[in-house]
């Protein structure tokens, strides 16, 4: 059987439909329905259980945080800058001033150099939810 979407790192880990809820920020029984109206597509282990992989939630990751600011609180902050790519935290390195995030979106990993003061205020680990903000030459991460 395949490893459990927990490690980090494993693009294409398989995730309890719980954890892919709490990312998408939907219920339980909302991904349940997703997974019988065929809009996310889950495997069944040898049990029976359905298990999500961790691409169908990137996929889906920004679709879900912008029916999410309809009907809650924004999850992201409202900024001038358009080009917002959601993804998830895949490698946090910190040496020394600097601190290099790699966020995976959709299949592809954005890379930003930002302090390591910034990564230890936002508590950047991998597997968390976050925004890449793209303006110009610049990249800048906000955790969500």
């Amino acid at each position: 059987m395949q490893k459990n979407a927990k490690s980090e790192g494993n693009i294409d880990g398989l995730l309890h439909l719980r954890d892919a809820a709490l990312q998408l920020g939907i219920s339980f029984p909302t991904i349940k329905q997703w997974i019988y109206k065929r809009k996310i597509r889950s495997i069944r282990t040898a049990g029976g259980h359905h298990r999500i992989p961790q691409r169908e939630v990137d996929k889906l990751l920004f679709r879900a945080r912008d029916k999410a600011e309809t009907h809650r609180e924004p999850r992201v902050r409202r900024l001038s800058g358009r080009n917002q790519l959601v993804g998830r935290v895949e490698e946090v390195r910190i040496s020394g001033l600097m601190a290099e995030i790699v966020i995976s979106i959709g299949g592809q990993r954005i890379t930003s150099i930002i302090t390591a003061r910034s990564a230890r205020e936002m508590q950047l680990k991998p597997g968390q939810t976050a925004a890449a903000l793209i303006k110009s030459t610049e990249v800048m991460i906000l955790r969500i």
